[in-house]
């Protein structure tokens, strides 16, 4: 076992490496990433790029070394699968006028087994805490900032042809695209997690109620008052959903919860966990409007990833096999890039898709 914490055992461990994959909380890349710039080893993580991380470019690029962060699922396949699309668009002259993109890590229909339509394929503190920075994104030209308090209000219908109509929630900063996908003509640039239909409108009861709460001390609603928020909405859907939770039953109240975020995520784990034979499901989704010559036209492009069983899931293949390319090809010595990067450049995109196809996982154009 390694205390990452410990600078030389860490050091150890790198230096030994040809490659090093940072699968650790995010918090804790930037301890490695600064290892493995002393020690000129590459790095790639699928975390998202913190400012800290950012800071490290010139160093990496001095080191000669690789940092390439955000190569896993979402952020990962998405930037690929989109900017494969938009370069494709912009070598015939298009312009891109919209570009709204949904990812969501559900469960396959056939262990679709509960009100609420989901069960944890990854990280459940990070599902309990999903928006709650709020979100802004691009629409008509118009910067929209939603707060927390509204953003599982703020609901748009996704149609993936097979597998039918998705619900999705603005997803973080959007606007950050623009420059990251060269996007510089779109009015509209909206990033969405995907969801069952209906999960969102019960979800926002928790975010009300303040249940996502990680306040130490702080006590959960009392059932009364929870009782009484239910009886407002008289929402039937909603009403299923709390009563598969059994959110007051003694069992969860006797447990010895520090905030009513700890208590919620308490229940959810226990309620929302995969069975044996639980397959997960992974959906994506494009869609550009773009024009050229003054006709306009509309691309949608889909990815749906089924699980195995409830260890190989889609999730895990999904941030898993990206990752595992990104590394064969700095083995291979196919990749001359350094500094803090994310997998938006041809050289990386297309062979990390291409081995993705091979192994099942690819986008259908309708």
């Amino acid at each position: 076992n390694l205390d990452i914490n410990n600078t030389q055992n860490r050091r150890n461990l790198i230096t030994d490496s040809d490659i090093v994959i940072s699968m650790l909380p995010h918090g804790f890349h930037i301890l490695v990433a600064k290892d493995c710039i002393l020690l000129k080893k590459h790095l790639i993580t699928a975390s998202y790029v913190s400012k800290e991380m950012y800071s490290l470019h010139e160093d990496a690029k001095k080191s000669g070394i690789l940092i390439l962060n955000e190569c896993g699922l979402d952020p990962g396949i998405d930037h690929m699968s989109a900017m494969k699309i938009i370069d494709s668009l912009h070598n015939k002259n298009a312009k891109i006028n919209s570009f709204k993109s949904f990812c969501g890590g559900l469960i396959s229909p056939e262990s679709n087994n509960n009100p609420w339509g989901y069960k944890f394929t990854w990280n459940p503190e990070n599902v309990v805490l999903a928006g709650s920075q709020g979100a802004e994104y691009l629409e008509e030209e118009s910067i929209k900032s939603i707060t927390y308090k509204k953003l599982f209000q703020n609901i748009t219908k996704v149609n993936v042809p097979g597998f039918g109509t998705f619900e999705s929630y603005p997803n973080r900063n959007s606007l950050n695209y623009k420059a990251k996908y060269n996007l510089f003509d779109a009015h509209t640039i909206i990033r969405g997690t995907l969801r069952e239909k209906g999960f969102s409108e019960a979800w926002d009861v928790f975010v009300q109620l303040g249940f996502t709460s990680k306040k130490k001390g702080k006590e959960i609603v009392s059932k009364s008052l929870f009782d009484t928020y239910l009886n407002k909405l008289n929402n039937s859907d909603i009403n299923s959903k709390m009563d598969f939770l059994d959110l007051f039953n003694s069992e969860f109240l006797a447990f010895n919860y520090d905030s009513p975020f700890h208590y919620l995520l308490n229940i959810l784990k226990n309620k929302w966990k995969l069975s044996s034979n639980d397959k997960d499901m992974i959906v994506m989704q494009h869609v550009f409007n773009y024009s050229i010559n003054l006709n306009s036209y509309e691309l949608k492009s889909s990815m749906v990833v089924t699980g195995d069983d409830h260890v190989n899931t889609a999730m895990a293949k999904t941030v898993g096999l990206p990752i595992f390319f990104a590394c064969k090809l700095l083995l291979d010595k196919r990749l001359d890039k350094n500094g803090v990067q994310i997998p938006v450049s041809k050289e990386i995109y297309e062979p990390i898709l291409s081995g993705l196809q091979k192994e099942g996982i690819s986008f259908v154009n309708h």
